[in-house]
């Protein structure tokens, strides 16, 4: 029997998905059993095109499940910008040989809910579409889901793609709405945290030279991204989905957390995508979202150098 902790990851590669992508497929005690995937960073083909180009590239043999072309009800802006046109930096991979299945990654979700019930882990580090029409489908999914754990908000409102918002909630609100109602408790990595966990733009240098077919797969497909980053941003890189990855496969490097409820603002002129935090509970709600607030460095810079077999 597989011991191994069953890992269900809802995605939109992406350059950051493909950092926390390579720390799941590079964790002994976590099992991949799908990745489901949505638009978002880019659009739908080339999410699918670059989920299975990276499993070929670490030779993991995952079934990739491609799922919403577009969010709920509004068109949303990919971020393209930052991680090219195709998401892997437009570097003309040759495409991978491998295909994806016939299953809506929304049923996937559900199918994979039933196979692992009450052990599977699901982390979401995209727009929230795929796994709100799962709930749609069947509401009695967090039943069967030990943990979710979800990349996005801004918690005090420091957007990234808005003022207010967050790129992955801001994407489709409708979507983080439904989920966010309809999981009694998920844990939150938002992207304030991400920006209290940059690492140095020389030390990921450093990584990136490691003799890996990930570290220099990697090293082609970020290169747009860390020069966007570098001019933007200054001397740190920040990487959120791996920072949400982090949280999921080693949770006990959580140094700091919150408890508190969250909801996703839908009509507001300036603040729709935001996720609003009753800070003093002042509404009565129970707390609905366990909020990342500091992990430990360290063990997150580690896990990154060891997916990118980088010592």
């Amino acid at each position: 029997m597989d011991d191994r902790t069953p890992l269900l990851i809802d995605t939109d590669p992406g350059v950051d998905d493909a950092l926390a992508l390579l720390t799941a497929f590079n964790d002994p005690a976590h099992r991949v059993v799908g990745l489901t995937v949505a638009a978002g960073n880019v659009g739908l083909q080339h999410t699918v095109a670059n989920a299975l180009k990276l499993a070929e590239v670490c030779d993991v043999d995952v079934p990739v499940y491609a799922g919403t072309a577009a969010p709920l009800l509004h068109p949303a802006r990919d971020a393209a910008y930052v991680h090219g046109r195709d998401g892997f930096g437009d570097i003309g991979y040759a495409p991978s040989r491998r295909r994806a299945e016939s299953e809506h990654a929304a049923l996937a979700i559900l199918r994979l809910s039933h196979a692992h019930a009450g052990r599977l882990l699901l982390v979401a580090l995209g727009p929230l579409t795929n796994l709100a029409l799962a709930l749609k489908l069947d509401p009695s999914l967090p039943q069967r889901v030990d943990r979710l754990v979800v990349m996005g908000g801004a918690v005090t409102a420091h957007g990234n793609i808005t003022p207010a918002a967050e790129f992955n909630i801001a994407f489709d609100p409708e979507a983080a709405r439904i989920v966010f109602e309809g999981f009694p408790r998920f844990d939150l990595a938002d992207w304030e945290a991400v920006i209290a966990h940059g690492f140095p733009h020389v030390e990921a240098e450093r990584w990136l030279q490691a003799e890996s077919p990930r570290a220099r797969f990697y090293e082609a497909i970020s290169r747009q991204t860390r020069l966007w980053s570098a001019d933007r941003r200054g001397d740190l890189w920040h990487s959120a989905d791996a920072l949400a990855m982090a949280w999921a496969l080693e949770p006990d490097g959580a140094m700091e957390t919150v408890e508190r409820p969250v909801v996703v603002e839908l009509e507001g002129r300036h603040t729709r995508g935001a996720t609003v935090v009753d800070w003093l509970r002042q509404e009565g709600a129970p707390d609905n979202a366990r909020i990342l607030m500091r992990y430990d460095q360290a063990r997150f810079q580690g896990l990154i150098r060891a997916a990118l077999a980088a010592g």
